[in-house]
């Protein structure tokens, strides 16, 4: 299913209720499917190369060839593009939102932390690159394993590093 091409270049998905974020050449594509015979798309928000995606609450966050970008997903078939919510990042690729922070592979910046207390003023928290040695940052998962909270990411050139994020004795 493409209809005139839209999906060209798919490369994510995010799903959310029954919307579909689709990171595909022309930007990010919604896609109601709420009759899974009968999709049709409801918006198209222009962003270039857009890459991945991810939601939370009522913000969907994009990785693209600016870095990370925000939308206002408040009516999810529509959502709305923040400009100014952008933090500039070179080779932004896929993101993960947890709670207060979205945790950006950015492939040779390594991992990138942003602060997302405010979805509509971000700000860059912390830049993890183990000196230099994790510099292919392809993806990024965050998941709590042992009562600690961990970022996995996976780095292209280096294989896998591990950020312990929180511990039990940083967290008390």
């Amino acid at each position: 299913w493409n209809p005139d091409g839209v999906l060209n270049g798919a490369r994510h998905v995010t799903l959310a209720g029954n919307y579909a974020y689709i990171a595909a050449d022309i930007g990010v594509v919604v896609v109601d499917l709420a009759d899974p015979l009968r999709l049709r798309v409801t918006a198209t928000v222009p962003i270039s190369d857009a890459r991945a995606t991810a939601i939370q609450f009522r913000y969907l966050w994009v990785t693209s060839a600016k870095g990370l970008q925000v939308m206002d997903v408040t009516h999810m078939d529509q959502p709305v593009l923040l400009p100014a919510a952008t933090i500039p990042l070179a080779d932004a690729r896929r993101v993960y939102v947890a709670r207060t922070y979205a945790y950006v592979a950015a492939g040779r910046d390594g991992l990138v932390i942003v602060d997302v207390m405010n979805p509509e003023r971000p700000s860059v928290y912390m830049r993890v690159d183990f000196a230099g040695k994790l510099n292919d940052a392809q993806d990024v998962i965050v998941a709590s394993t042992n009562a600690s909270l961990f970022a996995y990411v996976a780095d292209g050139a280096n294989g896998l590093k591990v950020i312990q994020l929180t511990s039990p004795a940083s967290q008390p």
